[in-house]
């Protein structure tokens, strides 16, 4: 009976332990450079930002741990459907071309583009229209890009590697003007490394979209977990928290 009982208490302590132990480890992609959703923390070397914390709180409450793989933005839609990630949280918008390769949550937060020119230019650019024919900047990857190059109004649309290689070439004088997503710029530029860069107040943005975490096609029950999580952390006020904590404003 003792050797019973003993073998008992082993048993539950295993079952105890094993849960955590052996909870599922999912590799995310994120961007060093999309402060403040992504950016790469120098002090910790660490990625951190909206989406990090949003796809931590996520894991935690759908029952997986995070493993935050740093990549450019360029690189994660490869690297989801080759497998070499398993999630995409960062700064991407859900479009239409990229839903046939990825699919993506219910959306988490909605904005535009915005517009930067060097501060010395105090011309009131409301529409793109007000650049026909100037060459502008834009990153690599994005829908921004695409949009751009559609529009037929420029002599060039130069693509970034990131958004501070816009900045920079903004704020040297390089580059006539610079397009990417408005609340990156914003935050960045708060930061004062760009103090020659003028984020253009009365632009009304064109492409208008809504960022959402990506899985592969056919992780439906992943998607499912993710989606539940949202739902959740959003009714119980941690989606609005994040945003905070990161200088956006809620959204609906």
């Amino acid at each position: 009976m003792k050797r019973f009982v003993q073998a008992a208490v082993a048993a539950l302590a295993i079952a105890a332990v094993t849960p955590a132990s052996a909870q599922q480890v999912l590799k995310v992609g994120s961007t060093p450079t999309g402060i403040p959703f992504t950016f790469l923390d120098t002090k910790t070397n660490t990625i951190q930002g909206i989406m990090v914390d949003l796809v931590t709180e996520i894991g935690k409450d759908a029952g997986f741990n995070v493993q935050i793989e740093p990549m450019q933005f360029s690189a994660l839609i490869p690297s989801l459907t080759s497998s070499k990630i398993d999630i995409i949280a960062a700064a991407m918008f859900i479009t239409a071309p990229r839903k046939e390769v990825v699919d993506f949550s219910d959306p988490i937060y909605t904005y535009g583009e915005g517009l930067v020119v060097p501060k010395s230019d105090t011309k009131a650019y409301a529409t793109q229209e007000d650049l026909k024919g100037e060459t502008v900047g834009a990153q690599v990857g994005t829908a921004f890009v695409d949009a751009l190059k559609k529009s037929g109004l420029f002599a060039e649309v130069k693509a970034y590697d990131t958004i501070p290689d816009i900045l920079r070439d903004v704020n040297t004088g390089r580059l006539k003007a610079g397009y990417a997503d408005y609340p990156i710029l914003a935050y960045n530029l708060k930061q004062g490394g760009f103090p020659e860069v003028r984020l253009v107040d009365g632009y009304k943005p064109v492409t208008v979209g809504s960022v959402g975490i990506g899985v592969r096609k056919g992780e439906a029950a992943l998607l499912g977990k993710i989606n539940a999580s949202l739902a959740k952390l959003k009714a119980n006020g941690t989606i609005d928290k994040i945003l905070d904590k990161w200088g956006l404003k809620a959204q609906g």
